[in-house]
């Protein structure tokens, strides 16, 4: 067995040299006739993203494209599940078919006519519908993960894809804030200036000559100078559909007006100027645009052409300083402005560099309207999709997490436990039956070797977390399972959370109570068996260098997927084996677990790096010739030398509630009667004997000693 770790490292290393990836496919005409029956072509679709257009003459009949080229979402596999799919040029879906997978609980088990049928249920539905698993799609039992997976593949590849060719908005946009009707009062010129609803961009004529600086403009034709500290312009700038500054500028009546001239997604901005600098310049003409002033936000510049702008006789302050220049300018909606978000007003200023060039410098100033003045949705975030599924799946996770804290307890309490069998008995039933009801049945998370595989391969090539924390229940299992590894070993996973391991415990002990003869297997013969079951793990994990979809139907030496994730409802053949297997476990405590399990073998390797050995043997009595613990371990875990093999101990602490028990004990039978004896000499016989402490209340008891097993 010290050969393993060593074969592992080697096997490991050929890994990169077969990284598996998802074929290429080319979409034809023929794999989409059956949808779209008048289709004659196909032709690239004007979209960014690889989209193919469906044609009937120079008819668009709609839009096919694969998901992985659109929206890769890793699945359980780790690897994405590749769809073909199709919408019209309403956004209606009408096609969607699986291509190509590599989901384990598919490749053997559940018939791949159910994910194709899952997957053409989202033509029901368009690309702006938001189809719910078990509400409006029926779930696939035993793939819940992966169907959760084809679901967001679908509508998220068809989404981004109807929102490139412009059928729908972008759903990743961030929607537009909205203003506050009713947030008004009425206001001064220096209230309005001073908090920030009416901006200001001053420019002497030094700061415009020190931009010119080192340009051809610099001194062309300068004439004679202005002085530096003349103003070049004064200009203040607001958002008008905000109340507080459109209804105090213009007034009641002639606000409503312009707000009624608006189109829905329009907004209209003020400009005031006085000063030696016109914002609209002379060289403007009907027809024209506006080449002085500029309007961006988020990268995007807004220009204004002659319908877009206003003019202005006056404004409603009275005490507004006087302005040579008042016009209105109109956002339009294609600008796609948002109010809420910050905005910039560019000043451009040209000078002659010669007889027919100009140079010409920008003037920026900065807006940002105050939040009192308007609503901002909730940023659109979306969530990763097992985020979702951890929203989900609250109630099993919580369950479950209850559970794990009592059998965390459980295995930090033993000690106290053991001592008292008429509450561990039980309690350990109890678990079990929660075990295989809920953990397995219920909720489907049952651990196998395909996930050792998967995650050693995913090692190798493409780690990402997303693959395994898109099943909470698996992955809390696993956590759970890597720090128990390390404290107590393979055993309190395979004695206490295994479903199929919990099923053959139940009907084993469930055979005992009905007087069921026992077939124990001879140790010499026992401890060889042991081994199949490294060697089946070593032969798989080779399967999975050359390919892990092979691999995970050869795994199929496990029965989990039929009795436990599948619930026995699957082809006979494979119910014949489980069943087989469960009725081995009537005459024959957990035989699979002990000898057949390549999970077992897999979690055995690295537990043999626990830290702590916390199962207790009388040194020097154990085994020599004491056969007790060992007669009564149902998985033969522990030698006929006394010692116990961690490496196949199931934990189920029967051996440590022998190692108190003063009644079957020898060592502990021997410290009773001495203690006994010794009461009886100093007349106290009708004090009951603690085993835990007698070994510190009597001198004579102190020479046997208590402690683990070196």
């Amino acid at each position: 067995m010290t050969l393993i770790p060593s074969i592992f490292r080697f096997l490991s290393m050929l890994v990169v040299v077969s990284c598996l990836t998802l074929p290429a496919f080319a979409i034809e005409l023929d794999q989409v006739k059956q949808d779209f029956p008048e289709a004659s072509s196909l032709e690239a679709a004007e979209s960014e993203l690889p989209v193919q257009a469906v044609m009937k003459g120079d008819e668009v009949l709609g839009y096919v494209f694969e998901t992985v080229d659109i929206a890769p979402i890793p699945a359980y596999s780790g690897k994405p599940v590749n769809l073909l799919v199709g919408i019209d040029p309403t956004g209606q879906l009408t096609l969607a078919k699986v291509l190509d997978h590599s989901e384990p609980i598919m490749l053997v088990g559940i018939p791949e006519e159910k994910l194709q049928n899952f997957a053409a249920a989202h033509t029901n539905f368009s690309v702006s519908d938001n189809p719910k698993i078990g509400t409006n799609l029926d779930a696939i039992s035993g793939a819940t993960v992966t169907v959760i997976v084809v679901n967001d593949t679908i509508m998220r590849a068809a989404r981004q894809v109807a929102a490139s060719l412009g059928i729908i908005e972008d759903p990743s946009a961030q929607p537009a804030a909205t203003v506050k009707p009713d947030v008004f009062e009425e206001s001064d010129w220096q209230t309005l200036t001073g908090d920030g609803t009416i901006r200001r961009l001053h420019l002497t004529h030094g700061q415009v000559d020190e931009a010119f600086v080192g340009t051809a403009a610099e001194d062309y034709l300068r004439g004679q100078p202005e002085p530096a500290d003349k103003t070049f312009i004064n200009l203040y700038y607001t958002y008008l559909n905000a109340p507080m500054a459109g209804r105090n500028l213009l007034g009641d009546a002639r606000f409503e007006s312009l707000m009624e001239s608006l189109e829905p997604g329009e907004h209209a901005v003020a400009l005031m100027a006085n000063g030696d600098y016109s914002f609209k310049g002379s060289g403007y003409v009907r027809g024209g645009i506006f080449d002085r002033i500029e309007l961006s936000q988020d990268g995007r510049t807004i220009t204004f052409h002659d319908l877009d702008h206003q003019r202005v006789g006056s404004f409603a302050l009275s005490d507004m300083p006087r302005m040579t220049e008042k016009d209105i300018f109109i956002i339009r909606e294609q600008a796609s402005f948002d109010p809420g978000r910050p905005w910039q007003l560019d000043l451009l200023v040209r000078r002659a560099s010669g007889p027919l060039d100009t140079e010409f410098t920008r003037f920026s100033a900065d807006y940002s309207i105050p939040d009192a003045y308007v609503d901002r949705p909730e940023p659109v975030v979306e969530r990763p999709i097992w985020v979702q599924v951890w929203y989900d799946k609250a109630f099993q996770i919580g369950v479950l997490g209850a559970g794990l804290l009592v059998l965390t307890a459980v295995m930090l309490f033993q000690d106290v436990l053991v001592r008292y069998p008429r509450i561990l008995e039980p309690l350990r039933i109890g678990f079990l039956v929660y075990t295989l009801f809920f953990i397995g049945w219920y909720a489907l998370a049952q651990l196998s070797v395909v996930n050792i595989l998967t995650f050693t391969h995913s090692l190798m090539t493409d780690f990402s977390w997303t693959s395994f924390l898109i099943d909470p229940m698996m992955f809390i299992l696993w956590s759970f399972v890597a720090v128990s590894l390390l404290l107590w070993g393979r055993g309190v996973y395979c004695g206490w959370l295994c479903p199929f391991g919990a099923l053959q415990d139940l009907v084993n002990k469930a055979a005992r109570k009905l007087g069921v003869k026992q077939i124990e297997v001879p140790f010499g013969l026992h401890e060889r068996l042991w081994a199949i079951k490294y060697i089946i793990l070593l032969a798989l994990f080779a399967l999975s260098l050359n390919s892990l979809g092979t691999a995970e139907q050869y795994a199929e030496v496990e029965p989990f997927k039929t009795a436990i994730t599948l619930r026995f409802q699957r082809d006979w053949p494979f119910v014949l084996y489980a069943l087989g297997l469960v009725l081995v476990s009537v005459f024959n405590h957990k035989f699979y677990c002990r000898y057949v399990c390549p999970l077992g073998a897999g979690l055995a390797i690295p537990s043999r790096l626990r830290l702590f050995d916390w199962l207790k043997r009388h040194r020097g009595s154990c085994g020599t010739p004491c056969q007790i613990c060992a007669q009564a371990c149902e998985v033969g875990a522990i030698h006929p030398d006394g010692r116990i093999n961690a490496n196949e101990c199931h934990y189920c602490l029967d051996c440590q509630v022998l190692y108190w028990d003063d009644q079957r004990c020898p060592p502990m039978v021997k410290r009773r009667k001495r203690y006994e004896k010794a009461a009886r000499v100093s007349g106290n016989a009708a004090q009951p004997f603690d085993p835990a402490a007698s070994g510190a209340g009597n001198t004579a008891l102190q020479r046997i000693p208590i402690h683990n097993e070196e």
